[in-house]
């Protein structure tokens, strides 16, 4: 590190005034697509964006105190924040720092001017970085991380920084942590020690860097924080050396991740709501949230191998530490300089510390030195640093998310609330139809019983019309004996005329005789009168029939009875105005013999008169006969009048119950015609804003297909360009085709079938312990290396890519070779499988097995991919795309073992991803892995036992961190059967992977009775008796002491 910086001449020190030339204008709101842009709160720093150094004077320690050959090479000058660097008497530099702190500086004052400008900015919602550099022995660690067991006041920044977070945290925050350290190059987890070369990953699409491996804690307070860091102290790797006691090994990497609530707050949120808005198109308010993250870096102490004393293994660590502090110190030039190369990918911790150097991260720097002479040219080294680190300007970023999981969850209870109030509505609405099915019912019973009524009624009528039909005979009966008499008077009339024809007594009783017979002729006058308006009475009731009759088509139920009784009702009447038409002409007859009478009379009346006196008397009698006879027959007819009243009233009821009826329909029918019209209202606005919103939805859908159009025209002026390309690549890679292995073995002998494939995607590899083998590295030559270089950098992996999507077959075969190869490279197969994978290479490879019908195409194809499956990220892309559905269609469609294989081995990957199992098995990836195990080949049979037992193993971990409950999904697919049958194989590593399989299985409580019926349980006994491996026989120990279905099966026994 010391070799990358030289002393400046005054000429070339950064000037004075470098902070004010940094325009606040490049700060800019990261934002996501549904978020939306904020202000930038109010910083009074114009700087506030370029990485703020600080410089940290060490006291002299007890060796420097005692060694007086060297004096103090540093003065500093806090109140000007300059430090002048003495190289001798008369000979000085001078520079000028953010803050400039002295060895008497506490650890409060170091923490508020260097780290907690930067704590507010990630409380505020920007990502963070305080960093620690200087030589090995200057007091980095004591800077950042010591924890103060014995004095609150030696805390350092990690701890208050922590605490200044946890208490501006409110209690829907979240704070977590991760505790990182870079040893040897390889990314460790301090707070999970097995967690060893955890992968850097890198978002293509926002440039973000995270270790999704790594484990992340939720800290609920400052002791746990305190208990945690202890433990990440305790696993980072330090030693003892010349310069320092206690050297740190490794750099030290705290992760704080930070999720809060965005809260509008002041005027500057007032005024920015009147322009945007965070509604969507329902109107409900989108809450926001801020995701923020610091890194507090730990940097290992640079150091001089004469000065240090390391040797061994101490050099090995100490030739790591300098290179990577020299990357980033690359880098930090680069930054300085405006190069348009940034060297980021020299070191994993250069790409660590990607976001924090030229990136979008607020960083502060704290440089540490020594006062001595004797390290003068490493004090001068890390001044020189600081110095650089002053030039780089970040990009300050604000990450603003709408918070969808809140707003689901208020939908949710939205939702939840509606539906309780449509069951309600819906109750209200059977209650009203209840009652008004019991309304009518009620209103069917009413006329039922009217029904009923009406029919007594009309039987009763029946009855009277017999009783007056028979009256009527009755009195035509008398009529006619009265006829008779008549007949007899007429008779006698005629023999007292003859008799008394000069009588004057006979003319004056025949006188009276005719008023008497005058009398009698106004009565029956009376009578004809009274039988016409019983005549217009029996009309008056036949229309009123007649209108009963048309009321009466209404209502089914009654036309019938009152058609009849209507009938005979016309019949009776009928009847009777015969019966007065004979009696009018009887009327007319009697009338024309009393006419006849009075001529008769008056030629006789001198005859009568003397023979009044005889029949005087009879006369009377016959005159009182008369008035009998009449009085009975006015009577009869009151009666019959009084009986067609009674009939008429009851007509009138009748039709006022059915208007009541009608009426009651008709007020129902009206009802329910309101109803459906404001139904058919509804439905008709539902229905114009519905087509409103598909009239807006084709004019976008119009516009989307416009803009498609033009990206479909430059997509084919690409390709056209492309295929050029390819064409010119094809030749090359024909020039080159000889020198490339022309066996398959080329793409396996990396790993002969990868060996254990997934170095850090399997979740069985780190329980299992598998290595890839030492000698398949070995027998890698150097001419194959140098080859594979050779076709990357003269011919460059997109246009590897490009060539596998030719014509030619052996073009296509040799380009899959050479991807599988460097999907295979042991030291930099992170970086060329990421390269593979932006550069559409596994969507080509995918396309590869879809399409070619070659046998040696998908053998090699297939082997690509199975490579591809070690990294995590690409086998949620393989699944996703539906790799696990192509490996599975191959498998049943090829006998041949290699391509098995290979098939096998990508399953198996894939099997060590938890989060892709219900997939794989809705894909028929497990039925495939099971069907290749019956062609009985070693190496597949290896392969769907190691997949099974990746399977089985992430299973009962989800099991048993509760995020799975049920049958196995491999019991349903009958591994069980396979497992229990294969358990005897001569194959030790297929023997173990079939052991671990059935315990991990056995380990799922719902599994225990597929085990007793099937013999697993007897397998699993066997196994813990005497199986190879102590750890298994311990583990299937466990899993029956531990199931209460195995203990009582056991017990039964």
């Amino acid at each position: 590190m010391a070799s990358s910086g030289r002393v400046l001449h005054k000429s070339e020190r950064p000037p004075s005034s470098v902070r004010s030339k940094v325009p606040i204008s490049n700060s800019r709101r990261s934002v996501t697509p549904t978020s939306r842009t904020r202000p930038q709160p109010l910083d009074t720093d114009p700087e506030s964006e370029r990485v703020r150094v600080a410089v940290r004077l060490r006291p002299r320690n007890s060796e420097e105190l005692l060694d007086a050959d060297y004096s103090d090479c540093v003065e500093l000058q806090p109140e000007l924040k300059r430090l002048n660097l003495r190289k001798n008497n008369w000979s000085s530099e001078s520079f000028k720092f953010d803050e400039v702190l002295s060895e008497s500086a506490s650890q409060k004052r170091v923490y508020e001017v260097v780290a907690k400008p930067v704590v507010e900015s990630v409380l505020d919602g920007y990502n963070g970085t305080i960093m620690a550099y200087g030589q090995t022995g200057t007091g980095k660690t004591y800077t950042l991380g010591s924890v103060g067991k014995d004095d609150a006041s030696e805390r350092g920044i990690m701890i208050r920084a922590l605490e200044d977070i946890i208490t501006n945290a409110s209690v829907s925050d979240t704070v977590e942590i991760s505790y990182l350290q870079l040893y040897m190059e390889a990314v460790q987890d301090l707070l999970a020690p097995e967690k060893i070369n955890i992968p850097i990953v890198e978002d293509a699409k926002i440039g973000e860097v995270s270790v999704p491996g790594a484990a992340i804690i939720k800290i609920t307070n400052l002791d746990h924080f305190l208990q945690l860091l202890q433990i990440g102290e305790t696993n980072r790797h330090a030693a003892n050396t010349k310069m320092n006691t206690e050297s740190s090994r490794s750099h030290a990497i705290l992760m704080v991740y930070i999720r809060r609530s965005a809260h509008e707050k002041e005027e500057i949120d007032v005024s920015y709501q009147g322009n945007d808005s965070t509604t969507n198109r329902h109107g409900h308010h989108l809450p926001t949230i801020r995701k923020s993250k610091l890194l507090i870096v730990d940097l290992a102490g640079s150091e001089r191998i004469n000065k240090s004393g390391s040797e061994g293994h101490l050099l090995e660590e100490a030739k790591c530490i300098n290179l990577s502090l020299t990357s980033l110190g690359k880098c930090i030039n680069a930054l300085a300089e405006h190069s348009p190369h940034i060297p980021t990918r020299d070191s994993k911790l250069t790409r660590l510390l990607r976001d924090s150097f030229g990136g979008s991260a607020r960083t502060s720097l704290i440089v540490t030195i020594g006062p001595s002479s004797r390290n003068y040219a490493e004090t001068t080294s890390t001044i020189m640093f600081g110095q650089r680190a002053m030039k780089v300007v970040n990009t300050v970023k604000l990450k603003e998310e709408f918070d969808y999981e809140s707003l689901c969850r208020t939908l949710e209870n939205q939702v939840d609330h509606l539906n309780a109030e449509i069951d309600r509505q819906q109750k209200l609405r059977e209650k009203d139809n209840n009652e008004i099915e019991k309304k009518l019912k009620e209103f069917q019973k009413s006329s039922a019983e009217a029904e009923k009524s009406l029919v007594v009624r009309t039987e009763f009528l029946e009855k009277e019309n017999t009783q007056l039909k028979s009256d009527t005979k009755g009195l035509v009966k008398e009529l006619d004996s009265l006829k008779e008499q008549n007949s007899m008077l007429l008779n006698e009339i005629t023999r007292v005329q003859t008799s008394l024809k000069n009588s004057k007594f006979l003319e004056k009783e025949n006188t009276r005789l005719e008023l008497m017979l005058n009398d009698v002729l106004k009565d029956l006058n009376s009578q004809k009168d009274h039988n016409d308006f019983m005549h217009s009475e029996v009309a008056r009731l036949e229309m009123n029939l007649k209108n009963s009759k048309l009321q009466q088509l209404e209502n089914s139920t009654y036309q019938k009875l009152l058609a009849d009784t209507t009938q005979m009702y016309e019949k009776k009447i009928a009847d009777l105005m015969k019966q007065l038409e004979n009696e009018c002409a009887r009327s007319d007859n009697a009338e024309e013999q009393l006419e006849r009478m009075k001529k008769r009379l008056s030629d006789a009346d001198k005859s009568l008169q003397m023979e009044n006196a005889g029949y005087q008397r009879a006369l009377a009698e016959t005159t009182r006969m008369y008035e009998e006879r009449i009085a009975e027959l006015n009577q009869q007819l009151e009666d019959e009048h009084a009986h067609f009243d009674g009939v008429e009233e009851q007509l009138h009821s009748t039709e006022k119950l059915l208007n009541d009826n009608q009426n009651a329909v008709k007020i129902y029918e009206e009802k329910e015609i309101l109803e459906l019209r404001m139904r058919l209202e509804e439905m008709h606005e539902a229905a114009v804003h519905e087509l409103q919103q598909l009239n807006m939805e084709y004019k976008n859908l119009q516009l989307e297909k416009e803009g498609l159009s033009d990206e479909l025209h430059t997509m084919r002026q690409n390709l056209q360009v492309e295929e050029k390309r390819r064409k010119q690549a094809e030749n090359e890679l024909l020039n080159i085709k000889k020198i490339v292995p022309e066996s398959e073995d080329a793409i396996e002998v990396k790993k002969p079938y990868m060996q254990e494939i997934s170095k850090g995607s399997s979740a069985f590899h780190n329980e299992q312990g598998l290595q890839v083998p030492s000698q398949s590295r070995d027998s890698i030559t150097g001419g194959h290396k140098s080859t594979i270089a050779k076709i990357c950098e003269e011919v460059g992996i997109p246009k590897i890519l490009s060539l596998l999507t030719s014509r030619d077959v052996d073009v296509q075969i040799h380009a899959v070779k050479v991807v599988a190869n460097l999907a295979a490279e042991v030291l930099i197969a992170d970086i060329n499988q990421e390269k593979i994978v932006q550069e559409g290479g596994l969507d080509a490879l995918l396309a590869l097995l879809e399409s070619s019908q070659n046998p040696t195409a998908l053998r090699v194809a297939s082997g690509a991919i199975a490579n591809l499956a070690m990294n995590e990220m690409n086998q949620s892309l393989i699944t996703s795309k539906g790799g696990a559905q192509l490996l599975a269609n191959i498998a049943s469609k090829t006998d041949d073992p290699q391509t098995l294989r290979m098939v096998a081995g990508a399953i198996a990957n894939l099997c060590g991803n938890e989060k892709l199992h219900v997939m794989l098995k809705e894909d028929g990836a497990i039925k495939a892995l099971l069907g290749m195990a019956r062609t009985g080949n070693a190496d597949v049979v290896a392969q769907v036992a190691r997949g099974l037992a990746n399977f089985a193993k992430c299973e009962s971990r989800r099991i048993i961190q509760g995020y799975w409950r049920g049958r196995s999904l491999l019991i349903e697919d009958g591994a069980l059967s396979w497992l229990v049958a294969n358990g005897n194989t001569t194959s030790t590593s297929t023997r173990r992977h079939i052991e671990l399989a059935i315990c991990h299985l056995a380990q799922n409580e719902d599994n225990a009775k597929y085990f007793v019926s099937s013999g697993g349980f007897k397998e699993l006994i066997e196994i813990s008796n005497s199986s190879t491996r102590d750890d298994i026989r311990s583990l299937a120990k466990k899993t029956i002491r531990l199931s209460p279905s195995f203990q009582t099966v056991m017990r039964a026994e």
